[in-house]
């Protein structure tokens, strides 16, 4: 054997065995202010944009923040968690949408700490396509105005999926959370939530078998309904959490099959307080609600013993 050969055979053996560790992805990664896309996403060499350390994050993993800063719009395709705790990691989505996850049926994503302003041009702040379940955890949204179809938070999937909902701020857009299926179950759980000052929409269960359960937040001054359940199969849940403030109507069944049920809720100070089409059960309460002060309201035409 030649000693070029045998050169060239240990040349070719050596990029065998580095060129995967050079494709291998982090389970953590970083961004910040002053970073860099064609870094390692690294702590010390991080990236300048979600999307850039998204390609370098594994399944599973995590990008962090480092410090305060605009990291742009970013398409999610598998399970990963994005945060900026103890920063202002913010995205700047004017014209697009803020956040697109379009991941596997059984991925799981979690959006953390984060600030999404759509700078009163965006589209969506948060788009989801398609995953098991999407928790969003103390996240602010504000500032998608591009259409009457633009929405804070839109959810049209096409099979069983989950949408969780922490501490979530929501204010000044067209419209704040839609939940539309296709095919399979839609649960949501929105848990110390507030909407306010949409231009249509507080909460909407549209099509599909899309249901909501609402505790412990503040649906306010929009100018349509507070909460509208839109779906012939779509259920709103609604506990301890007030609907006030020049709602359009504070909670509205306007298909019939689809049902709302109210629990210890404040709806006070609205155009309308509730209102429904038919259904023996289109607006269910437990008789211990506050109803009062609305420029008119129908009255709950099903009451359940708390019991």
């Amino acid at each position: 054997m030649s000693k070029r050969f045998a050169g060239f055979l240990v040349l070719a053996l050596v990029v065998v065995l580095v060129a995967p560790a050079a494709m291998a992805q982090a389970t953590r990664t970083w961004v910040s202010g002053t970073g860099d896309d064609v870094n390692p996403c690294s702590r010390t060499a991080p990236c300048k944009t979600y999307a850039g350390a998204i390609s370098k994050t594994a399944a599973h993993g995590t990008i962090s923040t480092l410090d305060p800063g605009g990291f742009g719009a970013v398409t999610i395709t598998k399970s990963i968690t994005i945060e900026g705790t103890g920063t202002n990691g913010s995205i700047l989505a004017a014209l697009t949408n803020g956040i697109i996850v379009n991941a596997a049926a059984t991925d799981k994503i979690i959006l953390r700490d984060l600030s999404i302003n759509g700078a009163n041009s965006g589209i969506n702040g948060i788009r989801y396509l398609s995953a098991a379940q999407v928790t969003v955890e103390n996240v602010n949204i504000t500032g998608f105005n591009s259409s009457v179809n633009s929405r804070a938070v839109d959810v049209q999937v096409g099979a069983n999926a989950e949408l969780i909902m922490r501490n979530v701020t929501i204010t000044h857009c067209q419209n704040g959370v839609r939940l539309n299926s296709t095919a399979g179950q839609l649960l949501a759980t929105l848990e110390n939530v507030a909407i306010t000052n949409m231009q249509l929409i507080g909460v909407e269960a549209a099509a599909g078998q899309s249901f909501v359960t609402i505790s412990n937040s503040n649906i306010s001054n929009n100018n349509s309904d507070g909460v509208k359940v839109s779906g012939a199969s779509a259920i709103a849940n609604i506990f301890n959490s007030t609907l006030a403030f020049n709602n359009g109507a504070g909670v509205n069944v306007s298909i019939i099959g689809g049902s709302a049920r109210l629990h210890d809720t404040r709806i006070i100070n609205n155009n309308v307080g509730i209102t429904f089409v038919g259904g023996a059960n289109a607006m269910i309460s437990t008789g211990k609600n506050v109803i009062d002060r609305n420029g008119a309201s129908a009255v709950p035409n099903a009451v359940l013993n708390e019991d």
